[in-house]
């Protein structure tokens, strides 16, 4: 395989003697960020680690990383999507002639779902560096640790973090709804 994406935007943020950082300027997609950057704006040289992983996993699926429903709840390429086909891939569903055609291998397949679940850890430091990416992918007779649960968090529960502490600041003990939603704007018009 040839690796033929480079740069996932966090470059822009970065001074060239800087591996870590924080911002309160979050720019990008949520489904690409990686859980720290998008929830608390902290960034490292793993936050594209994380990008990369989620498109691994994009490409090998077919599936866009977005959660979708199937009648049974709440589903998404990072949650069961992925680790399905780590772990049952004989299943039928996924035995899908775009993907046998152009990648390979099914122990090329596992491997390449193997190093995008290891790029999508929850935890940081769980997560390979790009050289380690590389190792492995070109590596045929690598051992791989075992993935933990990938990171996964729904767009709405960001969006109630990041309110969170301005609710408690703003609103003292209020416990009730998190935000209103303004149905009705009524303008009186008062001539001079």
């Amino acid at each position: 395989m040839n690796p033929n994406i480079a740069d996932f935007g966090m470059a822009r943020l970065f001074n060239h003697e800087e591996v870590e950082g924080n911002t309160n300027r979050i720019v990008g997609t949520f489904g690409y960020m990686s859980p720290e950057y998008a929830l608390y704006g902290q960034f490292s040289v793993k936050s594209d680690v994380f990008s990369f992983g989620v498109l691994v996993l994009e490409i090998v699926s077919g599936q866009r990383n977005q959660r979708f429903r199937d009648g049974h709840g709440v589903d998404g390429l990072l949650t069961n999507v992925s680790m399905e086909m780590f772990t049952r891939w004989n299943n039928v569903k996924y035995d899908t002639p775009h993907i046998k055609g152009k990648l390979g291998s099914l122990q090329e397949i596992i491997k390449t779902i193997h190093i995008g679940l290891l790029c999508v850890q929850n935890n940081v430091v769980d997560r390979p560096t790009m050289a380690e990416v590389v190792h492995m992918l070109k590596s045929a007779s690598l051992a791989l640790p075992a993935p933990s649960e990938p990171a996964f968090f729904l767009h709405t529960s960001v969006v109630e973090q990041m309110l969170n502490p301005i609710q408690d600041n703003n609103f003292g003990n209020n416990k009730g709804s998190h935000f209103s939603v303004n149905d009705v704007t009524i303008t009186d018009l008062v001539p001079r």
